[in-house]
């Protein structure tokens, strides 16, 4: 299963909003800094607001922050609603099979057991175990003395 760029970059947009906790973080610092495009990341920032997962600050001084703490938020959670598709094999969807082996194959349970295998190892991870480098993260973000251009001190 590949997860989709929107899954990808929710998962970035989370993490960095987990390493500069201390503040809020805009769009476009976020945007900036991954090298991505602002409008995806407005429509990322959007669907993590929707599913309570991120608080958005309207205004001049405004942005994003995390709405929950770090540990209290499940990668599993957060990949299953995010992605609409995570059928591994087309029996495994929702829509008609063209298989002519569905239903008297092994496969299906198979890859059913292997997709909750990958949901049961991302549910053990919350996001603060995903970004306890905090150093070596706020370091790749270019956060914290000379690249933060809030001035803010590395927080570790």
């Amino acid at each position: 299963m590949k997860l989709t760029f929107h899954t990808d970059f929710a998962l970035r947009l989370l993490m960095s909003l987990a390493v500069m906790e201390e503040r809020l973080v805009t769009i476009e610092e976020l945007a900036r800094r991954h090298g991505l495009s602002r409008n995806h990341l407005m429509k990322v920032a959007q669907t993590l607001v929707g599913l309570g997962y991120v608080t958005g600050v309207r205004g001049r001084v405004g942005g994003l922050k995390l709405a929950k703490p770090a540990a209290a938020i499940r990668m599993g959670e957060v990949v299953r609603h995010l992605e609409d598709d995570t059928a591994l094999v087309e029996c495994l969807g929702n829509g008609p099979t063209t298989c002519i082996l569905s239903g008297a194959c092994l496969l299906t349970h198979t890859m059913g057991r292997a997709r909750e295998a990958f949901f049961a190892s991302l549910d053990e991870v919350t996001l603060a175990d995903l970004v306890a480098p905090r150093i070596l993260l706020r370091q790749r973000l270019g956060v914290g003395g000379q690249g933060d251009a809030r001035g803010l001190a590395a927080i570790a």
